[in-house]
């Protein structure tokens, strides 16, 4: 999806939790491993986005895990899930993504990679997260934990 302004977008990214490992990709244009995600798009509200970024990136279809209004919907009302966390990360001067984290598990499908956006998609445990070749962030390692946490116990 195109920016919808050249200095921030709103953005999701999905820790998707399976067997106490994360699902992460390769991303082709940024160089580095990522967590799926992309741009909440228009017409979409976030919920929707990380569940459309799931099955677009991953193949998977997913459940996001965490706390959601008690409020039904109502004319003009959508209760939405609340995001795990909130961060603002720059990708490329002046351009700035609010990104809105979500922690899921899978529910359905098989792993793919989505050749078009990425080269290369891994599951990584605890382990892995410190292992110099996969370069995450300290933030990227954080919120994998978290979501393995979360996942489990939910």
């Amino acid at each position: 999806m195109p920016h919808i302004h050249e200095k921030i977008d709103f953005t999701v990214s999905i820790f998707i939790v399976q067997d106490q490992k994360v699902l992460f990709i390769f991303h082709k244009q940024l160089q580095r491993w990522l967590p799926i995600g992309g741009h909440i798009e228009l017409e979409e509200h976030p919920e929707q986005a990380a569940i459309r970024e799931a099955k677009e990136e991953s193949g998977l279809d997913v459940e996001l895990v965490g706390e959601k209004s008690p409020f039904h919907d109502e004319p003009g009302f959508v209760p939405l899930m609340t995001p795990s966390y909130m961060d603002m990360h720059l990708i490329k001067e002046p351009h700035w993504h609010i990104g809105l984290i979500y922690f899921a598990r899978v529910k359905s499908g098989e792993v793919r990679l989505n050749t078009e956006e990425h080269q290369d998609i891994q599951w990584l445990g605890e382990n892995d997260f410190e292992n110099p070749r996969w370069e995450l962030t300290a933030p990227l390692r954080f919120y994998a934990r978290e979501a393995i946490k979360k996942v489990e116990n939910s």
